[in-house]
């Protein structure tokens, strides 16, 4: 076994202080996300895991791509059927979390998600290569598979199906979207001494906005 105790980070790239700070946690979110999406050394800014409650009472947590975000939340899809989105349905409550360790900084997000409108998904799904687009119709996402062969023969299938023909979303597959009622905003400074900046929803619709301490 390896002994990690002396593996160390300084952290002294940027501070998080009150007078930095947005009114709006979308729009402090807008700000960090666009300095990651910019910088050549985060390969993917949108990448996020989300965090969702399963039967056993265990969280689950899984990669997923942000594909949008609008002042009411941040929008993800997914197949409606996999573990990912029954336990959606079961619970409609999940943490969203954002690392982008070249900035040193993390974005932990507690939200609510609902379906988005049919409409929305078709538009999205239209969007998507056409090989995404059969990958989605081709997966049982979370089903145990027989083997490999299985994905790609029924991919052959589907090739040969639909060529030169548009591909219609799967009624299982679908976007969410993850309205935020907490939003933490952390940035790494020495000595541990982490900024922590967290937003809360108030029954009037604003956001509270407190200091956590590291």
């Amino acid at each position: 076994m390896e002994n990690l105790h002396d593996k160390r980070k300084v952290y002294e790239k940027s501070q998080l202080l009150e007078n930095q700070i947005k009114e709006n946690p979308m729009e402090q979110f807008r700000n960090w996300f666009l300095e990651a999406n910019e910088n050549p050394d985060v390969s993917e800014a949108n990448a996020m895991a989300i965090s969702t409650l399963e039967n056993d009472g265990c969280p689950r947590t899984r990669m997923v791509l942000l594909k949008s975000y609008t002042w009411e939340g941040f929008i993800f899809y997914t197949n409606y059927n996999s573990r990912k989105g029954k336990a959606i349905e079961s619970n409609h409550k999940a943490c969203l979390h954002f690392f982008w360790p070249t900035l040193e900084r993390q974005i932990i997000i507690k939200a609510n998600l609902e379906r988005l409108p049919e409409n929305l998904s078709d538009g999205y799904f239209q969007s998507r290569p056409k090989g995404s687009q059969l990958g989605a119709v081709v997966s049982p996402q979370s089903q145990v598979i027989p083997d490999r062969d299985f994905l790609e023969n029924k991919l052959r299938d589907l090739e040969i199906e639909f060529e030169n023909k548009e591909i219609p979303r799967p009624e299982n597959w679908g976007g969410y979207l993850a309205k935020p009622y907490e939003i933490e905003f952390w940035q790494g400074r020495p000595n541990r001494l982490h900024d922590r900046i967290i937003y809360e929803l108030q029954e009037d619709y604003n956001w509270k906005i407190s200091r956590l301490a590291p």
